[in-house]
């Protein structure tokens, strides 16, 4: 009854959202999943995705829970109200906060 989903949003999504913009995000997708989980530029696409998705707000029952993470994640990057440079800015705005962390908890280095 219930697709496979996750708390928040998984990597392994990023790979399906490849072909949904033009190529700048195709590039940027291609490259983010080259990465591993951990490296600031992969954390910083999952937190966009999160926000965009509303990963926080999400719960089991719910209809998009149900759906499935890939599939919410597909619907929301395609529903996106904005072009693929403002979607670009969103990410680096996730990049600037992601390295933001990291320069103030260095203890989230060593993790």
């Amino acid at each position: 009854m219930y697709a496979c989903n996750e708390l928040l949003f998984p990597p392994y999504a990023i790979a399906e959202l490849r072909d949904l913009r033009g190529p700048e995000w195709r590039a940027l997708v291609e490259r983010v999943i080259q990465l591993d989980e951990a490296h600031p530029d992969s954390l910083a696409f999952s937190l966009m995705m999160m926000r965009l998705n509303r990963c926080l707000n999400c719960e089991t029952d719910s209809y998009k829970a149900m759906r499935g993470c890939v599939f919410c994640a597909v619907q929301t990057i395609q529903r996106f109200k904005g072009n693929d440079e403002e979607l670009l800015q969103v990410y680096q705005e996730a990049c600037q906060e992601v390295q933001d962390y990291m320069c103030e908890e260095p203890q989230a280095l060593a993790a």
